[in-house]
């Protein structure tokens, strides 16, 4: 039986399905001739159940062959061919990769079914399954990159496809604001990413994760970077992982993310996306455990984000808010749990997790109707437990002082738009501007006055 076939096969099969579906779902919608919603339902329902049987494939041909480890290359492109500088696009199939990429599927095609139903005849109905094979193509290929330069590709594509389905409902004002709130938080994480990677590529001369976590199997390999580099990068990497997995501070976009339909909030903020940046840490966890602070700092973090979530989902008045703080927790958990270096521990935590809590965001649209039908059939209000929360313990000014504080959300959203949101958009203001000034000057004729909105909108209907 010829092994590296069926490896080869069942790799370019995960990472191409996915960017099929993009490409048959999104080019007909271009062409303005989009198909019905039964054919979008069986080709996504299509794709992910031979994305799914080609990963269990890759599974079972890795236990027959009782190897922990496969590396599938699937060619080189070359920059500089007289330095032989070259990016790989390469695949690892590991005891990490393959159980993310079976649950990113099992997931996604729970997600396709129901929102084939939850947007039926829904205007953006067609957008939704575009953005949603894009996520789905970014995940696939974060989950399987095999070198830190395909692994920023895949966590590109993810973050667009979130950013854009937060502003779903382009209608309302919310969710756009809301939609480039979070993109802005995005792009300090890929930055700090981005960053590394180059630093990462300087050090080791190339970017596969062979040469830089050391050529044993996950999670039992020894990384070749140490001391102050492995300190830098890491801590690169962990701002990456803080801004996609809203770890504190960067918790305060998270409640504005339910702004998406449920569908893309359980998929995204339930499972597979805020938990992104935990995988990311899991994967470089052998580069991390070269240095004790940056092990200690990243179990502060979690741990500071579990205490942060846990006091902010006790207030939340909608349970979709509450549902995505109580993420949050267990995703601090489990980044506790890298920092502590309980790797297979904090796998299983994750997987687990993202299961529990899509079907719970899944739920959440009908509790309401149900409640009030339990309370149909009783003849009744139902009255909940009320808990006797006892502030003499600490003071009653305290126990405000902690109510309060966990209102607001830690002050979070605050300072996100204080030092964050605010300092992004005035950048690209002043962009916006120097590209108009220098147009102008293209233009002698153009009047250097700005045009107001009314005489926009006039020129517009001419």
């Amino acid at each position: 039986m010829n092994f590296e076939l069926i490896y080869y096969v069942c790799g370019l099969a995960m990472i191409s399905l996915p960017a099929m579906m993009f490409a048959v779902v999104g080019i007909p919608s271009f062409l303005a001739r989009p198909f019905s919603e039964r054919r979008i339902s069986l080709i996504s329902t299509t794709i992910v159940w031979l994305g799914l049987a080609f990963a269990c494939a890759a599974l079972a041909a890795m236990w027959v062959q009782g190897v922990p480890r496969v590396i599938v290359l699937l060619g080189n492109w070359y920059i500089l061919p007289e330095e032989h500088f070259h990016f790989k696009f390469e695949l690892i199939l590991d005891r990490l990769s393959l159980p993310f990429t079976i649950m990113s599927f099992v997931l996604c095609g729970t997600i396709s079914a129901f929102a084939t139903k939850y947007l039926h005849r829904e205007p953006g109905f067609h957008r939704f399954f575009i953005l949603f094979s894009m996520f789905l193509t970014g995940i696939i290929v974060a989950a399987l990159a095999g070198t830190i330069e395909l692994l920023f590709v895949g966590w590109e594509l993810v973050g667009l496809s979130s950013a854009l389905l937060v502003a779903f409902f382009q209608e309302r004002p919310a969710p756009v604001r809301n939609g480039l709130r979070v993109w802005s938080v995005y792009r300090i994480a890929d930055a700090s990413f981005l960053i590394a990677a180059v630093t990462m590529h300087h050090l080791a001369g190339e970017g596969d994760f062979a040469s830089l976590i050391g050529s044993g199997a996950w999670p039992y390999s020894d990384a070749s970077i140490s001391g102050m580099p492995a300190l830098f990068v890491g801590l690169l990497l962990l701002i990456a992982a803080m801004g996609k997995s809203a770890l504190v501070p960067f918790s305060g976009w998270l409640p504005r993310a339910m702004e998406g339909p449920t569908p893309s909030s359980a998929i995204f903020y339930g499972a597979l996306s805020v938990h992104l940046g935990v995988y990311l840490l899991l994967r470089v966890s052998p580069l991390l455990e070269q240095s004790f602070t940056l092990c200690a700092v990243i179990t502060l973090i979690g741990g500071l984000t579990t205490v942060f979530a846990a006091s902010a989902a006790r207030v939340q008045a909608d349970i979709k808010t509450s549902l995505a703080f109580a993420s949050l927790t267990q995703v601090g958990l489990i980044v506790v749990e890298v920092g502590l270096g309980l790797r297979f521990i904090a796998l299983v935590h994750l997987i687990g997790h993202a299961c529990f809590r899509t079907l719970q965001l899944l739920r959440a649209p009908t509790l309401l109707h149900d409640y009030h039908t339990l309370e149909n059939a009783v003849g009744g209000h139902l009255h909940g437990m009320t808990r006797n929360v006892n502030s003499k313990a600490i003071g009653p000014s305290a126990h405000m002082l902690i109510y309060r504080w966990s209102l607001e959300r830690g002050y979070l959203d605050a300072g996100l738009n204080r030092f964050v949101a605010e300092p992004f958009m005035r950048f690209f203001r002043r962009c916006d501007f120097i590209e108009q000034r220098f147009s102008r000057w293209l233009k002698p004729g153009v009047s250097d006055e700005p045009v107001n909105k009314a005489d926009a909108r006039t020129q517009l209907d001419d």
